[in-house]
């Protein structure tokens, strides 16, 4: 290809000149803008023509006497600035330059100078071919700094994506205008905008979609969960309809663990059903972490509860307080309070009315204010104390030298004995009824033969005895009320058991035998199908399926050299804790 002269150049540079409404950028051979040149046409991606910039100014004519200017090549544009303020015949002579410049250029890049008329419009042509001559190479380069330069809209863009450097000064890329890629870029910012924006409900697909939300919400309402899965993956609006508790509370009723009772109370109404759900299926498939909480040199026989964020645990004869860190899987170390005042280890305690009622084996009974220093004690029987329990303003408590005692909890009648039972038997268990009218006590299954009896709370008589074929021995080391009307019990015939007391005082409802024949020390239920119970060998804690026989899971949390009991057992919807002679451990079904 032949340039022009330099005379011919020159002599089309001021037709060229006129005033524009305002800059645009150019577009330099990999699509992207450059730096500004001597008004040569500009090649962008795809082969879209970009419009010529119509009005080329020389620097040299706003900055007099900076000296000499060169011009100077982007690499990722054309053309040249001239800094300065040149003469006539040098200006001349460097648009000469910048025509053959162009003319020696190749396909898919530009030249420095701008070359003649004819010239530029054969670029164009060139220009419309677009990255086909570019090559994939000029193509990518061209995305990537797309990326680079969006801004937002309404804003100028003070990025400077190309630099001319000459001897006299340097030449900048221009400001983006209101051109063809001003309108991608905003288009593209609008996008982003969108996607950030809460999802509305598509103004067009099927006639599913357009259904009110009420009729769409009872069809949905007979998917089963992995349904319910699939369809939030269709939309964002879809994914958000389906995120309703309402779809999810029939499936989280048959979950296992999931926060709701067999009533359908909420238990955690603060937590989406769905999350509920989803961490469900980890107890349902035995998926968890282990991890160890707290150790203790010496052997121990601990008990805990779990209140909001913090946990109780008795180590010899103190209660300790600990908060849980966020996760629930870890503690503070360092003990919210420490609560003293027996002589001897503390053998079980409970919290009711912000306070800790304690069972001590020197035969007292403590009583803790949870957030004062406030504490009392008094004895209460002759032999250790291993039971006891809180309800209504009333204490119950059981002891080793075969009675049962009933006291209030008013700070003015403490240690007052209301009434003294006689139950022929060490007491192992001990619980009220939610009704506040009776209490059951579980015993040793030795000079009795019904280890389960019912006592009426305010007269001290004897109400019921529940089952008739124990064999001797068949002691109950665990009861709890799942309702004024049913109840739970386990020990050491190794058999779980479930009473109705509405069907049969007799005979339980519902039985599940401890496959390895050892001691249930513990047990713990959700209220609905979930039940977790604590043996007697290599700490073995079992998760069961009320609605099955068989168990679901066991998790043996200590090896043969240090083979313990586990205690005490408590759990959430995410994690279960289980409290050992050494150590206290935690299973984490949040996060398997």
């Amino acid at each position: 290809m032949v340039s022009p002269p330099p005379g011919a150049a020159a002599a089309a540079a001021p037709a060229r000149l006129c005033v524009g409404p305002g800059p645009r950028p150019l577009m330099g051979s990999q699509g992207h803008p450059g730096p500004p040149g001597n008004c040569g046409p500009g090649e962008g991606e795809g082969g879209e023509a970009r419009k010529l910039q119509e009005g080329r100014v020389a620097r040299g004519k706003r900055r007099k006497g900076k000296g000499k200017g060169k011009a100077g090549a982007g690499q990722g544009g054309r053309g040249s600035g001239a800094e300065g303020n040149p003469g006539p015949q040098k200006a001349k002579e460097a648009a000469g330059l910048g025509a053959e410049a162009g003319a020696s250029a190749g396909p898919g890049e530009e030249g420095e100078g701008c070359g003649s008329v004819e010239e530029r419009e054969r670029r164009i042509v060139r220009g419309d071919a677009g990255s086909a001559g570019a090559g994939k190479e000029a193509r990518g380069r061209g995305d990537g700094k797309k990326e680079e330069w969006r801004v937002r809209p309404g804003r100028r863009e003070d990025t400077r994506p190309g630099r001319a450097q000459g001897r006299g000064g340097q030449a900048w890329g221009c400001i983006a205008g209101a051109g063809a890629a001003g309108e991608a870029m905003a288009a593209a910012t609008e996008e982003e905008a969108a996607a950030r924006e809460p999802a509305g409900r598509p103004a067009a697909g099927p006639a599913l979609l357009r259904l009110p939300e009420e009729l769409l919400l009872l069809i949905c309402s007979y998917l089963d969960m992995r349904a319910l899965g699939r369809l939030a993956q269709v939309c964002r609006w879809l994914r958000r309809f389906t995120s309703c508790d309402l779809l999810w509370r029939r499936i989280a009723r048959a979950s296992l663990n999931s926060g709701f009772t067999r009533l359908g109370t909420d238990l955690m109404a603060n937590v989406p059903v769905k999350e509920r759900v989803k961490v469900s299926q980890n107890w349902r498939l035995g998926r968890c972490r282990e991890g160890i909480l707290l150790k203790w040199r010496c052997s121990q026989m601990p008990w805990m509860q779990l209140e909001g964020d913090s946990l109780y645990i008795s180590q010899a004869n103190f209660i300790l307080a600990y908060q849980f860190r966020p996760d629930g899987a870890s503690l503070n170390r360092r003990p919210l309070g420490v609560f003293a005042g027996h002589d001897e280890d503390v053998c079980h305690f409970v919290l009711a009315n912000s306070h800790i009622i304690s069972a001590g084996g020197d035969g007292k009974i403590g009583v803790h204010k949870i957030h004062s220093t406030f504490t009392v004690k008094y004895s209460a029987h002759e032999q250790e104390v291993n039971c006891v329990d809180c309800r209504g303003g009333i204490i119950v408590s059981g002891s080793r030298d075969r009675t049962a005692k009933v006291w209030p909890l008013a700070s003015g009648r403490l240690g007052q004995c209301l009434h003294t039972i006689q139950t022929e038997d060490r007491v192992w268990s001990i619980a009220i009824s939610p009704l506040l009218s009776s209490f059951v006590t579980g015993t040793a299954c030795c000079g009795h033969f019904s280890p389960l009896r019912i006592w009426d709370l305010n007269s001290g008589q004897l109400m019921m005895h529940l089952g008739s074929d124990f064999p001797p021995g068949a002691g109950v080391l665990d009861v709890m009320y799942e309702s004024p009307s049913t109840l739970l019990s386990c020990g050491y015939d190794t058999y779980v058991r479930y009473w109705d007391l509405r069907a049969s005082v007799r005979k339980c409802v519902m039985e599940w035998e401890e496959p390895h024949d050892s001691t249930l020390y513990c047990l713990q239920t959700d209220g609905n199908h979930l039940l977790a119970t604590g043996s007697s060998y290599y700490g073995v804690v079992r998760l069961w399926d009320r609605r099955q026989r068989a168990c679901l899971h066991a998790f043996p949390l200590t090896s043969t050299p240090l083979s313990s009991p586990v205690y005490c057992l408590r759990f959430t919807t995410k994690h279960l804790y289980a409290a050992l002679s050494y150590n206290l451990h935690v299973l984490d079904f949040q996060n398997p």
